[in-house]
């Protein structure tokens, strides 16, 4: 038995409005491992304990809101609340809940604002957390909002940060729990305009790309498939910030544009609606 026990954090993870393309994405951390994440220490003398995550957890029912509830009760100030997918609000929120409560639907916005305002910090997952994305797309008929959109109408000043991206890398993700737990919370100067890790976030995707050359040379694919650089085609990359280009994706295996797709820009806030048409050039203002 060791001398002294890892010190524990608590951790609930809520899905909202999306496709669980976060979580699946996380769960497919490769170094380190999901296993490596939820059930060793990820820094010497710290264990993340997951208790409530709708995916991977084994219990169901009032059972598990119950372990919900106790952590918000017992472990207040102390638990990090992920947030996976965009808050729906419209019709007092009816469109997503959480568990029952004397036997009436909890709204997924009800989870939200009591489990933040009792969190040490949110992690808003994914672009639907983080700017609303997808689920909050025109015409929008739930209301999807961003967690720190909700938060902010409710006057809620725990701090969020955002780890956008459809879907995140899980490096972003992992990286991001580990900096909080070796360095604290990140500080104004760690995250960007838009609360991304300038870690992850900081670079443009066009600088680094492996077309780029093709773009200095005018040289522009006319269709998928093609050679040259994809911009005419409707790559968002001369105003998307990722390190997609140099970390690549599943396992360093490859990335959107290495496998002649454009880059939709989805780790921005605008995304889809302010980068759509997604295939169409860029139309500059």
């Amino acid at each position: 038995m060791p001398e002294t026990m890892p010190k524990e954090l608590p951790v609930i993870w809520l899905q909202g409005a999306g496709c669980t393309g976060c979580s699946v994405s996380v769960l497919n951390s490769v170094s380190p491992s999901i296993k490596n994440v939820i059930v060793d220490e990820v820094v010497p003398g710290t264990h993340i304990n997951v208790r409530f995550h709708p995916n991977i957890m084994a219990g169901s029912g009032d059972a598990i809101i119950k372990v919900l509830d106790d952590t918000q009760e017992q472990d207040k100030g102390g638990y990090v609340l992920v947030i996976e997918g965009a808050v729906p609000i419209a019709k007092d929120g009816k469109y997503c809940t959480v568990g029952e409560e004397n036997g009436k639907a909890v709204p997924m916005v009800s989870r939200v604002k009591s489990l933040s305002a009792n969190a040490v910090a949110v992690v808003a997952l994914g672009t639907c957390a983080s700017y609303g994305g997808i689920s909050a797309a025109s015409p929008n008929p739930a209301n999807c909002r961003s967690v720190s959109e909700v938060l902010k109408t409710e006057g809620i000043a725990t701090p969020v940060v955002n780890i956008p991206g459809c879907a995140p890398h899980p490096d972003w993700f992992v990286g991001t729990v580990a900096s909080i737990l070796l360095f604290g919370l990140p500080t104004a100067g760690d995250v960007d305009e838009n609360g991304r890790p300038k870690a992850f976030y900081n670079s443009l995707i066009h600088d680094n790309c492996q077309r780029r050359a093709y773009y200095d040379e005018n040289k522009f694919a006319k269709k998928l498939g093609d050679p040259g650089c994809l911009y005419e085609l409707g790559c968002k990359g001369p105003v998307t910030y990722a390190d997609c280009a140099t970390r690549l994706w599943n396992n360093g295996a490859n990335w959107c544009v290495g496998s002649g797709s454009p880059c939709l820009g989805c780790v921005e806030p605008g995304f889809p609606d302010m980068v759509s048409p997604m295939y169409e050039k860029i139309v500059e203002v």
